[in-house]
């Protein structure tokens, strides 16, 4: 799995300049050569993507962004079919667009998604692809934006739309209803693992300040990167070097979710001795769909009362999150 970290896509240069531009004069429209002409009219422009104007008495940089959300595709022509085969057009804008929604509050992102929808809806073919660049950009595990919060609200619009077959309907629904499981601050859902002893336990049971949850596959060179990776952190070996007789600070659950225990088996001396490592009797975890695991390892950071503090997450966010500033 390539990690979330491992991508960083830039807002464009005309996206910044909408957002920081100084206010004190009147922003110029952005514009783009067709040929040898120079668009710089406020109407939908074929073939291309342009900017909208920005109204020069908005002088407050959240005012600009909130602005530039709501109003991002107003010259794109949403009819205009060719677009879909033009990556370098609607799928960067579209890469542009999900990056400035970071700059705006969470209601008015919502806001926007779902009005960029309901734009999209005025050709069938469009809006179907919109659906499948959300997808790919808010849900796929190898995306960098990957974002379930952003990405339910959308999920709502898609599976109640009349615009799309049932296949496809089908398939948004369930990633709706994995994606409502196992959300940042809610319980984590508890589940039964086996140690390589016979023994059973429950997540619930685990008795730890803090847990990593992390579901992986010995034989996954991902994996064992991500394990490599986790042993050599100089911010976990801190946070386990805190624990003692009388406190856990850190636990690592190590869940084998698949069905070939022989083989798992056979890679645990290669396990870090210190973790828990276990394995899904049953595969109750996949048969159940307890949890969303798209691609291993996926993890996430559990508080003692095993509340979810971040899901589906990397090493660097957890370290992020116990460094002191």
């Amino acid at each position: 799995m390539i990690t979330k970290f491992s991508l960083i896509v830039a807002l464009s240069a005309s996206s910044l300049l909408m957002l920081s531009c100084s206010s004190s004069k009147k922003m110029q429209s952005d514009s783009i050569n067709v040929g040898s002409e120079l668009l710089t009219d406020d109407i939908i422009i074929p073939d291309t993507f342009v900017l909208p104007d920005m109204p020069s008495d908005l002088t407050d940089t959240d005012a600009r962004a909130e602005y530039l959300v709501m109003h991002y595709w107003d010259k794109f022509d949403f009819d205009d079919e060719k677009l879909i085969s033009m990556p370098e057009v609607t799928e960067q804008a579209f890469v542009d667009y999900i990056n400035i929604l970071y700059y705006v509050p969470f209601a008015k992102a919502e806001e926007s998604l779902k009005f960029t929808l309901s734009r999209a809806e005025q050709n069938s073919k469009m809006y179907e692809y919109f659906g499948t660049l959300f997808e790919k950009y808010y849900y796929e595990a190898n995306s960098p934006f990957m974002n379930e919060e952003f990405y339910i609200p959308v999920l709502k619009e898609l599976v109640s739309s009349k615009l799309l077959n049932d296949s496809d309907k089908s398939r948004y629904s369930f990633q709706l209803d994995m994606s409502m499981k196992n959300r940042v601050g809610s319980s984590a859902t508890d589940f039964t693992f086996t140690l390589s002893s016979g023994v059973s336990r429950k997540l619930s049971s685990v008795k730890s300040e803090y847990l990593i949850l992390m579901f992986s596959n010995p034989d996954c060179s991902t994996c064992a990167a991500v394990t490599d990776a986790m042993l050599k952190s100089e911010v976990l070996n801190k946070v386990y070097a805190m624990n003692n007789t009388t406190r856990t600070m850190i636990t690592t659950l190590n869940v084998y979710p698949f069905e070939d225990i022989d083989e798992w088996e056979a890679q645990l001396p290669s396990l870090p001795s210190n973790w828990i490592n276990a394995y899904d009797k049953g595969m109750t975890i996949t048969k159940q769909k307890l949890y969303d695991i798209k691609a291993t390892p996926t993890i996430y950071l559990l508080d003692s009362n095993k509340k979810i503090i971040l899901k589906d997450t990397t090493l660097e966010t957890i370290e992020s999150f116990f460094e002191i500033p």
